[in-house]
């Protein structure tokens, strides 16, 4: 019997779609051949799961769940926004969120794993909406915020905001729809990760460097760049959304709030679409896939 490694599970996982543990599964008692395992996940009832797997899920629904002094955001993947709308779908992400929520464990794999109300596994009832609905359909991530006072925003079915503050109730609530807006990267300029200005920085010289000017002058265009870049993403250096003569600064001084974490979940955020073939290229892969 061939022995079950790493790779050969995330192999079968990506090709599948299916919880790490249903893999292994699978390859134990396929005798660690992965086309044979893949033909007992079909012929088990699977079948249809296993076949959407390798469509791109980069649509879905943000969900939103908050209990007391804790919330849930989690992002449930499909193929199209029709899905989305489903009401099998909403179901079924505001199922996982409840059980994200009371179990803690936001890990995906790790989730698939949770038992639901009915008794199912997550992974177990992601398999049989899939059968239902005929999409690929995936549980993406979830994070949980902890604080004394939550605003929670939800701008469509796209975008989801939560946020943990100190201070003035409305302000909390402008700033979760203010978040969702302007889609800042950190509370301040000193929290923005060093990677990111790092990046920013090394592109700022590469355009000042081709201006030609003395290195002193260069060294100002990359200072400016960076400051402008701060402006943008830093929470507290953006205009805010109700009142634009204001920094959000300004703002949270005059109220005497404090924003201590925010989370911004937005659908699809890092997927890449494939994109949509021409009738002539629909026509030139069915009939590549016919030979």
């Amino acid at each position: 019997m061939t022995a079950i490694s790493a790779s050969m599970v995330k192999e079968l996982r990506d090709r599948t779609g299916l919880a790490m543990m249903e893999c292994k599964k699978a390859l134990t008692e396929a005798g660690g051949d992965i086309e044979l395992a893949i033909d007992n996940l079909r012929k088990s009832g699977q079948a249809k799961a296993a076949k959407k797997a390798g469509n791109i899920a980069a649509d879905g629904a943000i969900t939103i769940v908050q209990e007391g002094n804790k919330a849930v955001v989690l992002e449930v993947n499909c193929q199209t926004d029709f899905v989305a709308k489903d009401e099998n779908f909403a179901n079924f992400s505001n199922a996982v969120a409840k059980v994200v929520l009371s179990s803690g464990e936001t890990d995906a794999a790790k989730i698939a794993e949770l038992k639901l109300e009915d008794g199912q596994t997550v992974e177990e009832a992601r398999i049989a909406l899939v059968q239902k609905i005929g999409e690929n359909i995936q549980v993406r991530r979830a994070l949980i915020v902890e604080g004394d006072n939550l605003a929670v925003y939800k701008h469509g079915l796209r975008i989801g905001v939560v946020v943990s503050y100190t201070g003035d109730a409305d302000t909390g609530k402008g700033l979760a729809m203010h978040i969702a807006a302007f889609n800042p990267v950190a509370v301040s300029a000193e929290h923005v990760p060093a990677d990111l200005v790092a990046k920013e920085k090394e592109i700022a010289e590469a355009k000042a460097l081709e201006s030609g000017k003395p290195a002193n002058i260069i060294e100002k265009m990359v200072i400016g760049s960076v400051e402008k870049y701060l402006n943008e993403v830093a929470l507290d250096r953006q205009m805010y959304v109700m009142d634009n003569e204001k920094k959000v600064a300004d703002v949270l001084k005059a109220t005497a709030t404090t924003v201590v974490q925010f989370i911004r979940f937005e659908v699809g955020e890092g997927i890449e679409k494939k994109a949509e073939m021409s009738f002539a290229e629909e026509v030139a892969a069915a009939q590549a896939a016919a030979q």
